[in-house]
């Protein structure tokens, strides 16, 4: 089984990762079109360098790779992407080989955990509507990062019967330290899941957040809560 697990920045995404790669019968990747979205766009991100370097900048080469051959010999594989990564010119229809499944957050702690990392962010930094376009098209399960924090056990068994992955308790807990294969971005972005061995408990509040930026992405999530797996 190939997933393509499709989220914005700031979602869970990495620990989501970790939880999949804990599998003995999972391969994962992180991020494969990070590169060619930076080239693509002209946009600067940290580590901008070391991530161009990284990864093949062609996004022919990176959907060849998503096609190629599991990892490892692993019977499933599991791709974590950044919905905000498919920009114009980057072809989907690559996707109908993949099991499609959306990682949701509540944009308002989107934003106040973005911006802790990269300032002044906009709609398209942080993927709602690119979700959204993208669940119109491959339609798949919908499970929001507070469910999976609340109670990983339920909600992640939930997701392997939706998606017809046989459940592993190994999923539940992860070393410290890190994954063998985090993108190069990862000294950067990932130092709280870094240190982690499992998920962390309900969410703490976050402030209230407004302005433009809330007012566009919060329609966008409240149409895809209300489908999320429960």
């Amino acid at each position: 089984m190939r997933i393509a697990m499709w989220s914005g920045p700031r979602n869970l995404s990495t620990a989501m990762m970790y939880s999949f790669g804990a599998r003995a019968d999972c391969a994962v990747s992180d991020e494969p079109f990070y590169a060619a979205y930076l080239k693509a766009t002209g946009i600067v991100h940290p580590m901008q360098a070391e991530i161009l370097a990284s990864q093949p900048n062609e996004p022919q080469q990176v959907i060849s790779n998503c096609l190629g051959l599991v990892p490892g010999g692993k019977v499933h594989w599991y791709q974590k992407h950044m919905t905000h990564h498919m920009v114009p010119g980057i072809p989907t229809d690559w996707l109908d080989n993949f099991v499609n499944v959306y990682l949701i957050r509540d944009p308002a702690r989107v934003v106040a955990s973005y911006r802790a990392k990269r300032e002044n962010p906009v709609l398209e930094d942080l993927g709602f509507t690119q979700q959204r376009d993208l669940l119109q098209r491959f339609p798949g399960p919908i499970i929001e990062s507070s469910d999976i924090r609340a109670d990983p056990e339920r909600m992640l068994k939930k997701l392997c019967a939706e998606i017809g992955l046989p459940w592993d308790d190994a999923m539940l807990a992860w070393p410290a330290g890190g994954h063998k294969d985090d993108g190069a971005w990862a000294p950067h972005w990932y130092g709280a899941v870094h240190k982690s061995t499992g998920f962390d408990g309900v969410e703490r509040p976050v402030p209230n957040e407004n302005g433009a930026l809330m007012d566009a992405a919060l329609p966008i999530y409240q149409e895809m809560v209300a489908k999320k797996i429960s």
